[in-house]
């Protein structure tokens, strides 16, 4: 009865060397600059905020207080020609107490006021400190608002003063609004007509000027530099560390790369090694092996003559020297591997050409052999004798696994992709464990109790000089399926 053919679990197995480790991260030192030019480049663009809206508040605090003064100064004139002479002249004397008095004072302030961004005026006494007017009335009355800067215009000396609360924080949403007053105190001083001051003070004029729009707006331009450099060195980070990752993984390939090769080359080395001890050992025990089984061959008819019956013992001698003899041409064929010729050929023929010879084999260990071969398979370039040793080698490997009979499928095809062509070999034997799958390429590796651990590593060579691969699918106790890939040539 023919057994049930299994469905395999796919394991791929790669003929390259183990994967490398990883190793230690290079492009480190690239990386500490690039983060800690990122960090001064950040600091850079804080401090350059910070100068930038400075020195703007500087132009625009010394603007400030320059026009202030000058309106003070153009006030003052207005106030005394305007005002105070044509009031002596009508009064007598200023006494702002008067509502009329107090109302054409008003009249007259607001008038140079008007248009000119001024807060608010105020005028102090100069005999005592307190306020006799201002155009916000409430403060009107008041004594002692003067501080140390009335002190300072009533001996003669211009003098302003800044009151401000607000930073960078402000341009938060929930924060209070920006608060910036500048205060300008001068002198009150009679004129001439031909604008000559007298150093006579009548008073202190204190003039406000509200520059928290100006000053909010240097803050929002802080801000602006702040957010466009922190936009720009977004940009800047994405951009290096891009290039840096980039960096970092084509190093690392290239590191692993280059291990992977160090690998191959000790490998190389070693195997090399190996394969000149390997022939020459094999060579000195050739030509003994071939004198002793010829010797055999003689005392075995000898001994058919002699004493009849006992002639298996010269043949065991000969079975025997013909295994070594065997093995010692698989010696050979791993130390010193043949290039191969190539030619024209169809694997179909190969394939059926294996069938025919192992046909004697199967039948004493009642296998079956089936053929699923591709009929418009096309020709492909390669050394047939090389071929078909790997087939060969391959279909026993089977046959081996399977001690009690079951079923080999030989078949060919084209792969999926149009560019391979495959040659495939499926027995439902033993199959291999999963410890010892990664290994059957490995020279002098194997699991039997008679061979050498060669056939596997030699048609791996042979396989890769034809620029193919060897993939392995197995399950333990269910079967096992190798596959010869070749390239189609133009592919």
């Amino acid at each position: 009865m023919k057994k049930k053919q299994p469905e395999f679990q796919v394991r791929q197995i790669s003929t390259r060397p183990g994967d490398a480790d990883s190793g230690i991260q290079p492009f480190q030192l690239v990386k500490y600059f690039f983060y800690t030019s990122l960090t001064v480049i950040l600091i850079a663009s804080f401090a350059l905020s910070w100068v930038i809206s400075n020195n703007a508040k500087k132009v625009l605090l010394d603007r400030s207080e320059a026009y202030s003064e000058l309106f003070a100064e153009n006030l003052n004139r207005q106030v005394f020609l305007r005002f105070v002479l044509p009031t002596v002249i009508q009064y007598g004397r200023i006494a702002l107490s008067n509502k009329a008095q107090f109302e054409r004072l008003d009249l007259n302030v607001r008038n140079v006021t008007r248009g000119m961004g001024i807060d608010s005026v105020t005028i102090f006494d100069s005999n005592e400190n307190i306020i006799s007017y201002s155009t916000i009335p409430d403060l009107v009355g008041k004594i002692d608002r003067g501080g140390i800067e009335y002190q300072k215009a009533l001996k003669g000396e211009n003098t302003s003063v800044l009151i401000s609360s607000g930073s960078l924080f402000n341009i938060l949403p929930g924060t209070p609004p920006v608060y910036c007053k500048l205060k300008t105190y001068i002198p009150f001083r009679g004129e001439g007509k031909s604008g000559e001051r007298s150093e006579n003070i009548m008073g202190v004029i204190e003039v406000v000027k509200d520059l928290s729009g100006d000053i909010n707006a240097i803050i929002e331009l802080q801000g602006r530099i702040i957010i466009l450099s922190l936009l720009i060195m977004g940009i800047l980070f994405g951009v290096l560390s891009y290039i840096v990752l980039r960096a970092d993984r084509i190093i690392e390939a290239r590191a692993d790369e280059r291990r992977l090769l160090e690998e191959k080359l000790n490998e190389a080395e070693r195997l090399a090694n190996l394969g000149k001890m390997v022939a020459a050992v094999s060579h000195e025990i050739k030509n003994p092996l071939g004198i002793v089984r010829s010797t055999a061959e003689i005392l075995g008819k000898r001994i058919s003559r002699v004493a009849p019956g006992n002639e298996h013992l010269s043949g065991i001698i000969v079975e025997e020297t013909a295994r070594l003899d065997s093995i010692v041409r698989e010696f050979l064929d791993f130390a010193r591997p043949k290039d191969p010729r190539k030619e024209s050929f169809n694997l179909n023929s190969l394939a059926e050409r294996v069938a025919r010879f192992v046909g004697p084999e199967l039948e004493k260990k009642s296998v079956e052999l089936e053929l699923s071969l591709d009929p418009e398979l096309p020709e492909i370039f390669l050394d047939p004798e090389q071929i078909y040793q790997v087939l060969l080698n391959m279909v026993i490997n089977s046959i081996q696994a399977m001690p009690e009979g079951g079923r080999i499928i030989l078949s060919t095809q084209v792969d999926l992709s149009g560019k391979n062509i495959e040659l495939a070999v499926t027995d439902n034997g033993t199959g291999i464990s999963a410890d010892k799958i990664g290994q059957i390429f490995t020279p002098f590796f194997t699991d039997k109790n008679r061979g050498s651990g060669l056939g596997l590593a030699i048609a791996k060579n042979i396989i890769e000089k034809h620029e193919g691969r060897i993939e392995v699918e197995s399950t333990e106790e269910e079967g096992s399926r190798f596959a010869i890939i070749l390239p189609r040539p133009g592919y």
